[in-house]
């Protein structure tokens, strides 16, 4: 039994916490409040401020890898980020752990082709340039041999208690048979990873030693439209399909007026214009994980939005 730090409880953290306690490993999951709606078997919930190296290191010490499952308010990013990867970089270099990150698909840019690990972090948002900035700092730090680091990038999750373009707001109005509008373009193809698989992939990636010092792909099904991931939920949920309209651009912003969240999402539009595919055969190639079966995914986020 190994000991294992996950910062962050949200839906990925939250089920690699259950897979590792499952597998009998000594596991704490730190957030800000310590507290947790569900606490998880064997799972130990503390109260900590990540951005406190001392802290964070203090309860890193010991632990085999540390998981960066931290998910600061979307349009904060550029403020909340650095200090928190920061203090995760130091609290890895100081403790020994393998730092484990949940990272995403932002720091490639605009895209006009699948994406693979080899894709160049191009980033021209706020938000894709701080992530590419995590990594590279991270994979400096793990080149100099002063920390061993990995991440896993995912593209927008599906999956119970996910946010992401398609979330609660759209499943809830479809499965009680009300029509649902999207953000940008319903009919662009888009890849969508499954919470339980990145959480799969995180826990792979930080104890196996073939993965640190390079970025993964979670593995992620075939692409679906906006429209046609709607239509399959109504479909596995057995209900009438339901319109899918594209959101009146003048309507995200006047919402974006009064909720800097909505605002904050324009920066990112774009990988919602254009096909934004994931290519993930590196890490079911190098790790024999598959995505979990489209079917299967329908029915978890069917049944967590009845």
């Amino acid at each position: 039994m190994s000991k294992h730090l996950i910062v962050g409880a949200g839906p990925v953290g939250t089920a690699a916490a259950r897979l590792l306690a499952e597998r009998g490993e000594d596991v704490t999951v730190a957030t800000r409040s310590g507290a947790t709606a569900a606490p998880l078997p064997g799972v130990t919930h503390v109260r900590l401020d990540a951005t406190d190296t001392a802290a964070l290191t203090e309860a890193a010490t010991g632990a085999a890898v540390l998981y960066n499952c931290a998910n600061p308010a979307y349009h904060r990013w550029a403020t909340d980020w650095p200090p928190l990867a920061a203090a995760l970089l130091q609290a890895a270099e100081r403790s020994g752990a393998v730092l484990a990150t949940v990272g995403n698909l932002y720091g490639y840019g605009e895209v006009t082709a699948p994406m693979t690990e080899e894709t160049p972090l191009n980033a021209h948002t706020v938000k894709g340039r701080v992530r590419a900035r995590m990594w590279e700092d991270a994979l400096a730090l793990h080149t100099a041999g002063r920390i061993r680091a990995t991440e896993v990038r995912s593209s927008d999750y599906l999956g119970p208690g996910a946010v992401a373009a398609l979330d609660s707001r759209a499943f809830t109005r479809a499965l009680a048979g009300r029509g649902v509008q999207v953000l940008r373009d319903p009919d662009t193809t888009h890849s969508w990873t499954y919470t339980l698989d990145a959480a799969r992939m995180l826990v792979t990636a930080g104890t196996d030693e073939r993965a640190w010092g390079r970025a993964w792909h979670t593995p992620t099904g075939a692409p679906r439209t906006q429209r046609e991931v709607v239509t399959d939920l109504c479909r596995a949920a057995g209900v009438t399909p339901v319109a899918v309209s594209r959101m009146p651009d003048a309507v995200l912003a006047v919402l974006g007026l009064v909720n800097p969240t909505v605002r904050a999402l324009k920066e990112t539009a774009y990988q919602l214009d254009r096909p934004f595919v994931v290519d993930s055969s590196a890490a079911r190639r190098t790790f024999g994980l598959e995505p979990t079966p489209w079917e299967q995914v329908l029915d978890a986020v069917a049944a967590a939005h009845r």
